[in-house]
């Protein structure tokens, strides 16, 4: 087994702005590298295995897979079998979705022995895997690591964010250390398993079940702003050569699977190619914002996104609202009321939201569906439009961020049916005062 206790980060850029171009190669043993994709006979009598996340006809720039060296192919396990369900959905037409707004508390951590699986609850969705479009958002709660377990995703790619508890994410290409305030993006069919690194954790998993994320362009920002090629990273080879029994868990047509097998998936010594794992610091995005007057649309937040046959129109947008100054002056500086097309999922990594003077904890959550109006409460309307514009004023403290998505958002079952939702949400609106008078301007 590979001894290295610390994973190690690869110092690479990794460029986006054509699809996913960069081509990477990492070996955790001094040749294990062959100089053919896929030779008669590999070096250290390693199996070659591609891993496809495109189709193999995509364009160049957008073509994604790599090339995996390991001790023994991903195809030995015994078959699988359709597992307990428990909290996870993959049928978001359960129940009727209401235009209302909506807003939970936090996930509780669990009083009983729970890893990152046993804690994960589906919370709403859209789309459908099978057509490879739309999204589902999960939250979890842990308090034990994954030990002789992993699990992958057939259905989407997995975007992690950790809002509480320091992570380390173990996949077959390496191990990434992750903490809250980063988030990390597990490709399409990647095995992986989570161990925590602290008592507990907490955080938010969105499951894109369409176009892998990219950076999106800049446009008339220019070559530079939001989120950087170079802060991404992609971790090196590293691998376990376990001969000890281990479980196999399959999310696959929105359903979870279980399979055993006789040793560790993670036994991959060396790769190449541009279909890996990464993560990026939420504290590095390179915020853009009004220097004079009016409120930017939040599109100016936008982190990955996750694009259509539609330009302009993406299946599902990562944005965050990170510390920023805003300094426009005769402007309601915080988000205004509006109602959108779009249907937005959002989340509180810590601190408080600019926008919510209370109610809106980290580790909790709100949906606004398409059309439904939103946007500051009474508390927060209050307080701006009485703010001396001519200074600038410095958001410290915090970290927001939403899933939104061109499709209605539909809560589960359990979500609509969970203590954890707020019952008085929308008195967070009724406090505001009519202020219309015909005779003062």
């Amino acid at each position: 087994m590979n001894s290295t206790v610390e994973p190690r980060l690869r110092e690479a850029e990794l460029a986006y702005q054509s699809g996913f171009g960069n081509h990477f190669a990492s070996e955790a043993l001094a040749g294990a590298l062959p100089e053919q994709n896929s030779p008669q006979r590999c070096p250290y009598g390693l199996y070659a295995e591609q891993l496809s996340g495109t189709a193999f006809t995509a364009p160049r720039s957008a073509n994604r897979r790599s090339w995996l060296y390991r001790i023994r192919p991903a195809v030995m396990h015994h078959p699988f079998r359709s597992t307990d369900q428990g909290r996870i959905c993959g049928d978001f037409s359960q129940s009727v979705t209401p235009p209302n707004q909506m807003r939970w508390d936090p996930l509780p951590i669990p009083a009983t022995p729970a890893d990152f699986l046993d804690g994960l609850v589906t919370l709403a969705g859209n789309g459908d895997p099978q057509l490879q479009s739309g999204c589902a958002i999960h939250v979890y709660a842990a308090n034990r690591s994954m030990t002789q377990r992993a699990l992958y995703s057939a259905d989407g790619e997995l975007l992690l964010v950790p809002q509480q508890g320091r992570l380390l994410l173990t996949t077959e290409l390496g191990r990434l250390a992750l903490e809250p305030l980063e988030v990390a993006v597990i490709p399409r069919g990647v095995r992986f398993r989570v161990e925590l690194r602290d008592a507990a954790a907490r955080g938010y998993l969105c499951e894109n079940f369409g176009a892998a994320f990219r950076l999106p362009d800049l446009g008339p920002i220019g070559s530079n702003g939001l989120a950087c090629e170079r802060d991404f990273r992609t971790p090196v080879a590293w691998y376990e050569d376990r001969q000890q029994p281990h479980e196999l868990v399959a999310k696959f047509m929105g359903r979870l699977w279980t399979a055993q097998m006789d040793h560790s998936p993670f036994d991959v010594v060396a790769w190449r190619g541009n279909l890996a794992p990464y993560k990026y610091d939420l504290r590095r995005f390179n915020t853009i914002g009004s220097i004079s007057f009016d409120h930017p649309d939040p599109s100016i937040f936008l982190v990955l996104q996750s694009i259509t046959d539609t330009a302009g129109v993406d299946a599902v947008d990562f944005a965050v609202f990170p510390p920023r100054w805003l300094a426009m002056e005769h402007t309601f500086r915080p988000p205004w009321f509006h109602r959108n097309v779009a249907s937005e999922f959002m989340g509180l990594i810590e601190g408080k939201y600019d926008a919510k003077a209370e109610g809106f904890l980290p580790g909790g959550a709100s949906l606004h569906n398409c059309m439904s109006g939103h946007g500051p409460d009474a508390a927060t309307v209050d307080s701006a439009s009485a703010a001396d514009t001519s200074r600038p004023e410095h958001i410290t403290g915090t970290m927001a961020f939403m899933f939104e998505t061109r499709w209605v958002i539909r809560p589960t079952r359990y979500a609509l049916e969970s203590a954890l939702l707020q019952s008085d949400y929308a008195a967070c609106w009724q406090g505001l005062p009519k202020r219309f008078d015909p005779q003062r301007r």
